[in-house]
């Protein structure tokens, strides 16, 4: 059976624990805030109602590319693209085609941040399989002007860092929208996780500064994991009507 992802891929490691997928939208959510086209999320009114809802909802589509069969998953990329299309007419314009790349560029970048975090450092291989995977991604997608491979890329994300993120109304209101869905303390850990992922030109914009209470905690996350205890602090940190959301994440979706 053919999968759009190789049952062997590090790209499946990845996104097959529910740390590593937390960091990747703790990161991405800081950087959606920020991205110049981000009214398109107000558009529909759907993120700043339930933003963690919605967090769910990508999670779900983004691990079926990953983990299903290749029909499937094409499937899944092209129900993406339809859900896209579908606001652009509501809206009578278009997503700009850079705002489509700057959400490929955020999963390559918090992939590979997110994992090294918490496992280890990634291969040169590694994480050009990493950029791969996405890069076909983007291609069904019908995206242009990605680079060829990773090194390629590197440049290209600097580039799009820089153009494209900007601290505006629509950040302010996100990240009220994030503490009201979470609470006050939630909403300290995820900032806090954020400022451990996110590249330096989000940082900035944002005024995380350089220390994250987190760095001191993580060690002894890492041990509670390995010593397969780590639910008993995702239980007191996370939003108890998400708990079984967030353990789903631990298992293989259905094929």
């Amino acid at each position: 059976m053919e999968y759009f992802v190789d049952e062997n891929s590090i790209v499946r490691k990845i996104w097959s624990k529910s740390e590593t997928i937390l960091f990747i939208f703790a990161g991405s959510a800081a950087e959606f805030a920020l991205n110049k086209a981000v009214d398109w999320l107000y558009f529909t009114g759907k993120l700043p109602a339930d933003p963690i809802g919605r967090l769910f909802s990508t999670v779900t589509y983004a691990r079926q590319i990953v983990f299903f069969e290749n029909e499937k998953a094409l499937a899944a990329i092209d129900k993406i693209r339809s859900i896209h299309g579908e606001v652009e007419k509501n809206r009578k314009a278009n997503i700009p085609a850079w705002a489509y790349r700057d959400v490929l560029f955020m999963l390559i970048h918090y992939s590979i941040s997110s994992f090294e975090l918490l496992e280890r450092k990634l291969t040169a291989d590694e994480k050009q399989e990493v950029y791969a995977v996405f890069y076909r991604l983007g291609t069904r997608m019908e995206l242009t002007n990605l680079p060829s491979d990773y090194a390629a890329w590197l440049p290209v994300r600097e580039e799009h860092l820089l153009a494209d993120l900007e601290k505006s109304k629509y950040s302010i209101d996100l990240f009220k929208q994030y503490k009201k869905h979470l609470g006050i303390f939630r909403y300290y850990i995820l900032k806090e996780s954020q400022k451990l992922v996110a590249p330096k030109r989000v940082s900035e914009l944002l005024h995380f500064g350089k220390f994250s209470i987190l760095t001191a905690i993580l060690p002894f996350y890492k041990l509670a994991g390995k010593l397969k205890v780590s639910w008993i602090i995702k239980k007191i940190i996370l939003p108890r009507k998400y708990i079984l959301q967030i353990k789903n994440l631990d298992v293989v979706p259905s094929r």
